[in-house]
């Protein structure tokens, strides 16, 4: 599923100041494995509490990156894993990609800010089929 453990946000976080640090690198591709690009948050992480920076905190040093991080969307990028994807510089999908929201249909709301990314990227009308 590829889920965003506290590893996973840690290693992300890690990823990208590395990558800001670092002269030789211009770029970073963001993809996921398994054909699937995330499936969004722990949810054995609800119950223990989360520890380690929080996907908005990550999402947010990606998206204030002075050099371009590009999501390939393969497979799912759901929730949270989308929202990953709305805060890189630009998205690439495959044919199998499938996005989304599906939280909200949970009573959940987004919580990385991905109800704010997705309707300033394509508009309030496109985005409210991304989130039921």
């Amino acid at each position: 599923v590829n889920a965003l453990s506290e590893g996973v946000r840690v290693g992300l976080d890690k990823c990208v100041k590395d990558l800001v640090a670092d002269p030789e690198i211009t770029a970073a591709v963001l993809t996921g494995a398994s054909g699937v690009f995330c499936g969004g948050a722990d949810i054995s992480e609800f119950a223990t509490g989360l520890n380690g920076p929080s996907l908005p905190q990550v999402i947010s040093v990606m998206e204030n990156s002075s050099k371009p991080i590009v999501a390939a969307v393969d497979g799912l990028a759901l929730g949270g894993g989308f929202e990953v994807a709305l805060g890189c510089h630009w998205r690439l999908a495959s044919t199998r990609a499938q996005a989304g929201l599906p939280e909200v249909n949970l009573g959940i709301l987004p919580g990385a800010g991905g109800t704010q990314r997705l309707p300033r990227l394509i508009g309030a009308e496109k985005s409210v089929d991304f989130m039921c």
